[in-house]
């Protein structure tokens, strides 16, 4: 990570280096916050950040959830992301807002503790490398199961996402790009950081909210894009042999944008390259985000 000169804590712009916390804080130990990951385009009317203000809704749900007290409102977390873009001079880049228990409590009950709030931006390329982008990634299906939605809220929290952390570095490990989860009943809920869609005989299918994967701002975005462009986009679940037989896999996400999957268990998905589909979905999603699409202007918060 390269850093940039300025993170916003708590109200105030702070220098990269000075954005500390005491080894004490609640969320170190026991991974009590949320967060959202959001992008910062550099479009032909200057530096656009998509969907701020609903990824800013999601991480006050987020906190609601886990009975974090927000200062904030999420216009101010808005503004707050907008000024510090444009304090580290960044046209296009990741904002990570984070809400986390600080000092005030050392057991499991954090009544009493200190809630943070901090927003932090740097420069960041393709997740999954400009090669994955183009060709596709190399998938496995982890044999970490993802947690169940009856033991968490559907929520973007720091703890959950060892889970998730334990996924990826068995898939890296073992020489692929990322993993696939499956649910405790074995039906595929997301990858380690991606809601993950098929599609077979041009038609697209998605494993529902219900089956675990987190309600994705970006999986959103694909969904009405698709099914504006005039292509089927169904919500069901998805099972193991579907991601053998399918003739084609994207994932989704913030971090991940649009990644073609042309690999699955040592398995090709379709030939083995990126399909039309994919590729629509791929050029509707950066049109989207470049301004280019003249739809959904709302989707655009200008720095």
């Amino acid at each position: 990570m390269e850093p940039t000169t300025y993170i916003w804590l708590d109200g105030k712009m702070v220098p990269w280096e000075d954005a500390t916390v005491h080894v004490l804080t609640h969320a170190l130990h026991y991974g009590t916050g949320v967060f959202e990951g959001i992008r910062a385009y550099d479009t032909g009317s200057g530096t656009a950040v998509f969907r701020l203000t609903d990824h800013m809704e999601r991480l006050q749900r987020s906190a609601k959830a886990y009975h974090i007290s927000l200062e904030w409102s999420v216009e101010d977390l808005a503004k707050a992301s907008k000024e510090l873009l444009a304090a580290n001079e960044l046209e296009a880049g990741y904002v990570r807002p984070l809400v986390f228990l600080e000092l005030g409590a050392v057991g499991l009950n954090p009544a009493n503790a200190r809630v943070r709030t901090t927003i932090i931006t740097w420069r960041w390329g393709a997740y999954l490398g400009e090669e994955g982008i183009r060709n596709g990634i190399r998938t496995k299906v982890s044999s970490w199961r993802r947690f169940s939605g009856e033991a968490f809220p559907n929520a973007k929290a720091t703890g959950t996402y060892i889970n998730s952390i334990l996924a990826k570095m068995e898939a890296v490990r073992a020489g692929y790009d990322e993993a696939i989860m499956l649910n405790g009943h074995g039906d595929v809920s997301e990858g380690s950081g991606e809601n993950v869609f098929i599609v077979k005989d041009g038609k697209v299918l998605s494993p529902p909210i219900s089956a675990g994967c987190l309600d994705g701002i970006t999986r959103h975005t694909v969904v009405t894009l698709l099914r504006e462009d005039g292509i089927e986009v169904t919500e069901r679940p998805v099972h193991r042999s579907d991601l053998y037989y399918c003739d084609e896999m994207f994932l989704t996400g913030t971090a991940a944008e649009v990644t073609p999957v042309r690999e699955v268990d040592d398995r090709p998905v379709g030939d083995g390259k990126p399909g039309q589909v994919t590729k629509r979905a791929q050029e509707l999603f950066q049109d989207a985000v470049t301004g280019k699409l003249g739809t959904h202007p709302e989707w655009l918060e200008f720095v």
